[in-house]
């Protein structure tokens, strides 16, 4: 039985486009097979998927609401709504008990033998945490299907054509009378000479074996916005596999992840990052440089800083997605290393310190200098 959208993304049937994106995310990096190498990972991965696509079209979600997963699967999900027009859904359940489509409303099931739009295609890139900070030009390698140059893509011999098919008469299905308890139907089914295209190819195109398509791997330069996330989906327009019968081509989908950085970590818009100080530096403050994504920049400590502060730079983060002008911030973490040992020359001033101090506080000894700086 086919699990609910819904529960693979671990949503509320409610949840706002926002909550699924970051559903999405989220599951994306903890099941992409790159990552993620136990058994049933990938599977889960096309899951989570195939859930999301579904989910974040808005007409597909609705679809997807109303008749539940036959309502995106096949045509729907692909390229457009489910042609319930046609009386698709019903030829399914009439298909199973009788072997084939129905007839006795009009035109049901029929065959389209015109122009039909190629499929989309799909490409996973990964990118550096700085690629996505800033984008730019990646260029990747695709295979897809071509028209082929030879025929034109008719997939006849050049100076041949097709012939109408004599078996349907050029209408791509082939029609029988069956006698059932609910009356007499016509069963339709696709035409066993012809494939359902109404046409012959007597003479084939010997550079694409009459298909009218080729198998061909380019190479494609794509553009990556700045502030782009892992599960961020590009749409590139017709790059996707030749129509069929001069029909349009499909698109290209590229979907993003990003890997993870060493020295920062994400949040939405904002920088994180964690830096470490002396304790000195944390007592007396200092000017330090520090690394950002644009590089270093000088960071002020002010004095007196305790463990755990956050100090920002402000327009050091992620450019928001379609409007770079904007960024976020870089949130740095202060982590203060005390020594376990020092000198004895810095021992015997820290006693003294400790002395000046213990005058003010009433805390004689080192540790409690140093707990009394630090608000231990």
């Amino acid at each position: 039985m086919a699990r609910d959208y819904y529960d693979i993304l671990g949503v509320s049937r409610d949840a706002d486009p926002e909550e699924l994106k970051r559903a999405y995310r989220r599951l994306a990096r903890k099941y992409h097979p790159d990552v993620n190498k136990e058994a049933g990972a990938e599977e889960q991965f096309k899951e989570i998927n195939k859930a999301y696509e579904a989910l974040s079209d808005a007409e597909m979600r609705m679809r997807y609401d109303r008749f539940g997963e036959a309502g995106v699967s096949g045509s729907g999900a692909a390229g457009g709504p489910a042609d319930f027009g046609d009386f698709g859904g019903f030829a399914d359940i009439f298909e199973t008990f009788f072997g084939g489509g129905f007839s006795g409303a009009g035109q049901g099931g029929r065959r389209r033998s015109g122009p039909t739009r190629g499929e989309d295609l799909r490409f996973d890139l990964k990118l550096k945490f700085r690629e996505a900070v800033f984008g730019g030009e990646k260029q990747i390698r695709i295979s897809h299907l071509e028209s082929c140059k030879t025929c034109s893509g008719s997939g006849a011999k050049p100076g041949t054509g097709a012939q109408t098919c004599g078996t349907c008469q050029g209408t791509g299905q082939v029609r029988r009378m069956t006698r059932t308890p609910l009356g007499n139907f016509t069963q339709v089914s696709v035409c066993p000479t012809c494939g359902g295209q109404g046409q012959i190819i007597a003479e084939k195109c010997e550079s694409c074996g009459g298909r009218g398509q080729n198998q061909v791997t380019k190479k494609l330069k794509i553009t990556i916005p700045g502030g782009v996330d892992t599960g961020t989906r590009l749409r590139v327009g017709d790059a996707g596999d030749a129509g069929q019968r001069g029909g349009p081509p499909g698109d290209l989908y590229v979907y993003l992840f990003v890997e993870e950085d060493s020295e920062f970590k994400r949040d939405g818009t904002d920088v994180l990052s964690v830096f470490t100080i002396s304790y000195l530096q944390a007592i007396l403050g200092a000017e330090l440089p520090i690394k950002t994504v644009d590089g270093e920049v000088l960071l002020t400590i002010p004095p007196g800083t305790q463990p755990g502060t956050v100090l920002t730079l402000e327009n050091h983060g992620v450019p928001r997605l379609g409007n770079p002008v904007s960024r976020g911030d870089h949130l740095v973490t202060i982590v203060i290393d005390i020594p376990s040992r020092v000198s004895a020359e810095e021992r015997e001033l820290l006693v003294q310190l400790a002395g000046i101090r213990a005058e003010q506080t009433g805390k004689g000894t080192i540790e409690g200098f140093l707990g009394g700086i630090f608000g231990r």
